[in-house]
């Protein structure tokens, strides 16, 4: 999921900028009112509208920049496949099939020796499980059936709906709170100079707020994350989501030096420290343990 969720917010911050710029250069949208000062119901309504188009704007495309970011390689399951691609079409249908999905994911593998893969897409019609080749190298055939029905799960769960609704509204916050900084700064400066250090005081305030947002979002994430799991064992077998888990912590406890940043989105290691904060992924070991519960 650590990639489906970074890709996503990237995507929400950069289409954020574009909409708020392009909105601060039209005569559009104003809510400085005829004294200089804020008419906070219109700042509202206003950072309501840009904050929700983004995180929409930023699903639709969710897919799309998975793929082309990820080199995503998309398999026709009436092509020419090998062995190992076809096996994991196969597991990918069988398990959305039980998981009531209507309509099949697209598959795809993506060349990378990271251990990860990750499930993305604007609804479950259009959905997307990709998985690297470093996975399908790595896990035997219960942990990466394990893995994709955790991930199967992800769609089934309609994450990345709730997930946008979230980003929703954290985006209007963000605008509307770095309006109100960039308003604030410019206070202070010559009146000819107010607009343009709004301007950009809007961009910085936007950019800093956004990440202190994406905490939000990365602690509904970690909280999805023991949803997908509880999910995976459902469809593959509590046995075989135990066994991916494990086989992650086996990965990860191996995992040094440069090839300790290729798990950093998965964040399958076990430190506990501030750096979880910016984690999509609680800690291994909790997610065995409160799935051994169950």
């Amino acid at each position: 999921m650590g990639k489906r969720i970074f890709y996503f917010l990237l995507t929400n911050i950069l289409v954020l900028l574009t909409i708020s710029i392009i909105f601060s250069v039209l005569p559009i949208g104003s809510y400085i009112n005829a004294q200089g000062g804020i008419d906070i119901g219109t700042l509202l309504i206003f950072s309501a509208v840009i904050g929700f188009t983004g995180a929409f704007i930023s699903l639709g495309m969710s897919r799309w920049m998975a793929k082309k970011m990820m080199n995503v390689h998309v398999l026709d399951p009436n092509g020419n496949l090998s062995a190992a691609e076809r096996d994991v079409v196969e597991k990918v249908h069988r398990l959305s099939r039980a998981a009531g999905l209507m309509h099949m994911p697209e598959v795809g593998i993506y060349n990378s020796p990271e251990v990860n893969a990750f499930a993305t897409g604007p609804s479950k019609k259009r959905s997307l499980v990709a998985v690297s080749t470093g996975l399908l190298q790595e896990m035997d055939d219960a942990a990466v059936e394990g893995v994709i029905a955790h991930e199967v799960a992800h769609v089934a769960n309609g994450d990345m709906v709730t997930m946008t609704l979230l980003q929703g509204i954290v985006n209007t916050f963000v605008v509307f709170l770095s309006r109100i900084a960039a308003w604030t700064v410019s206070r202070f400066v010559k009146e000819d100079l107010a607009p343009i250090v709004h301007f950009i005081a809007v961009i910085v305030f936007q950019i800093v707020f956004s990440i202190l947002g994406s905490l939000v979002v990365f602690a509904y994430s970690r909280y999805r994350e023991f949803h997908a799991d509880s999910g995976g064992a459902a469809l593959a077998g509590k046995d075989k989501m135990a066994h991916a888990l494990r086989m992650l912590k086996a990965y990860s406890n191996r995992v040094t030096g440069e090839e300790q940043t290729s798990v950093a989105t998965l964040k399958i290691n076990n430190k506990r420290n501030v750096v979880q904060l910016f984690s999509t992924h609680p800690d291994l070991d909790e997610r065995i343990r409160r799935l051994e519960m169950k």
